[in-house]
């Protein structure tokens, strides 16, 4: 029955592998669950350009042409910006240009890769703006910022009852309280919860037949999987260093656009500006990001226009992995010798497996994730050149921060950040196109951008050198339901299995450095996989030595 809805509705050739997955022509895995969570994304603000995009879009773009006007003092131009972005005498957004331009001015030095600062500092934007105004520099932490005085200090759950109510007769939600928080009002017939008793179970709202009762939660906080953001003393957004794992999935369901992270942006726009060698390693997950007609060539002849003197694929990365991790899980998994083989592509999932299961660490893959083999088979070709990677993931900046990466990575930048860098270099992709396109990867490593890519370009390799062997599949999506998989997996649920984590519901297409809805990315990357040239990367690429 799941096929025949799934072949209708999709029109595509489908497999069940499980009660919960199938399997697409393109032989990317998704899940009913994953189809309800990119559901979910699509109706919240994943690819709506809303006020908040345009004032993120807006300060890259500023902060990009400050880079490259390197004969303009620093210091002097970024006090200037935010009457640039927020103009005139009254505010467009919260209806306080004070206010506005102020936490403009925190965006701009966390743009520059600077430290938030709290309304109660005295300090010009440009404190200390000599750490920054440099063509390199490195991520510090922390990663992810909450610009406390552009919270809203919303609630962290609470249970209401709307206008909806239509003070039925039944009452359904006075019998199931749990803690009789529910009474009458008797001169209107309505339910009132007494905010005191109420435990939040939620048993009301699902009873309600007028759907009547709602729950709202804290929009950052319901994003965060790690539950990693409560709240301070002023009732303002507060995050848990301890359990964060910079997904970003916060900073991108802030309906007030109170978080944000760091960039690298500046330096990386002095560095194209000063003429160094630079070298672009880009994921996957552009397709589509920067329209919908823009294809690989006009990307790579728009990048070599900004200055970088070579472009590569990451997917050349994952083909590496995806051959070296299928021969790991023949050799370790289906011997015994380990219970099961953790990916280690996405480093929000890594990061929740070492931070929380620590005993796991033997499980947790070993090959170099994407982004690190490219950037060192492009430091192994061109030792003087430095590597910037560009994808969708504001996690990657976390992961080039560390000692072992520092050498490989030099920048780390989003698609969001590189259209910045587009706009303020007045350059519109679809008047470039390069002689040739991307060569470099396979379908199954283009497919890493996609939730379940990354499982299934394993078994397929798994599949094609090592027949006979049966590849056992789980993954996950979101990091609560990361936290859940590996749980199952520390009681022996998951031995024998290849799991696959990602920590952003969807997918690396749902990072935080994306420009537009995830379904319309995932459906963008399916048709890159689909038109690649090989599909299969070539066993001999999992003894390439680059560790």
């Amino acid at each position: 029955m799941q096929t025949e809805i799934f072949q209708q509705k999709y029109g595509k050739k489908m497999t069940i592998l499980s009660k919960s997955s199938i399997v697409i022509e393109s032989g990317i895995i998704l899940t009913e669950k994953m189809r309800r969570k990119i559901q979910q994304e699509e109706e919240r603000m994943r690819g709506v350009e809303t006020r908040i995009q345009e004032i993120r879009h807006a300060i890259f773009t500023e902060v990009a042409k400050m880079a490259y006007d390197v004969d303009s003092p620093v210091e002097k131009t970024i006090e200037e910006i935010p009457y640039r972005v927020i103009p005139g005498e009254v505010g467009n957004f919260r209806n306080d240009v004070f206010l506005e331009r102020a936490i403009v001015g925190e965006r701009l030095r966390l743009a520059m890769g600077l430290p938030c600062r709290s309304a109660a500092e005295h300090a010009p934007i440009s404190d200390n703006i000599k750490l920054a105004d440099q063509a390199e520099t490195y991520y510090t932490p922390p990663l992810i910022n909450v610009i406390k005085f552009a919270c809203n200090a919303c609630h962290e759950k609470r249970v209401l009852i709307t206008e909806g109510c239509q003070g039925c007769l039944a009452h359904p939600c006075v019998e199931v309280c749990p803690k009789k928080a529910i009474t009458l009002d008797r001169t209107n017939g309505r339910s009132y919860i007494d905010q005191d008793k109420c435990v939040k179970c939620g048993q009301c709202a699902k009873v309600c037949g007028y759907q009547a009762i709602i729950i709202q939660e804290r929009p950052c906080a319901r994003a965060c999987g790690m539950d990693a953001i409560g709240s301070d003393e002023n009732g303002k957004a507060d995050i848990d260093y301890e359990k964060c794992v910079s997904c970003g999935q916060c900073l991108v369901n802030c309906p007030f656009g109170a978080i944000s992270d760091k960039s690298q942006i500046f330096q990386l726009a002095r560095a194209l500006s000063e003429g160094e060698q630079i070298i672009a390693e880009i994921a996957p997950a552009f397709t589509g990001q920067f329209g919908d007609n823009i294809n690989a060539r006009n990307l790579k002849a728009a990048l070599e226009e900004l200055g970088f003197s070579q472009v590569y694929e990451v997917a050349l990365g994952a083909d590496i992995g995806a051959v070296a991790e299928a021969h790991h899980y023949v050799e370790k998994v289906t011997t015994g010798e380990l219970p099961f083989l953790l990916t280690s592509c996405c480093p929000s999932w890594a990061m929740l497996a070492k931070k929380y299961f620590p005993d796991m660490i033997d499980e947790v893959s070993q090959e170099l994730t994407p982004m690190v083999a490219t950037a060192r088979t492009i430091k192994k070709e061109h030792p003087n050149a430095k590597v910037v990677f560009i994808g969708p993931c504001a996690a990657k900046k976390l992961e080039a921060m560390r000692r072992s990466v520092r050498s490989d990575v030099d920048f780390v930048v989003t698609f969001e950040e590189l259209q910045g860098m587009f706009d303020a270099k007045e350059i519109d992709l679809s008047e470039y196109e390069a002689e040739s396109s991307f060569h470099n990867a396979t379908g199954v490593g283009r497919g890493y951008a996609v939730a379940g890519g990354v499982a299934s370009a394993i078994e397929k390799c798994v599949n094609e050198y090592y027949p006979g062997v049966e590849v056992k599949i789980e993954h996950a999506e979101g990091l609560a339901d990361c936290k859940k998989i590996l749980s199952m997996a520390k009681i022996g649920r998951m031995n024998g299995c290849l799991i696959e984590g990602m920590g952003c519901p969807g997918g690396c297409v749902a990072g935080a450095g994306t420009n537009i809805p995830v379904p319309k990315a995932q459906k963008k990357v399916q048709e890159f996989v689909k038109a690649s040239s090989k599909q299969l990367p070539p066993k001999e690429l999992g003894e390439i030595e680059l560790k």
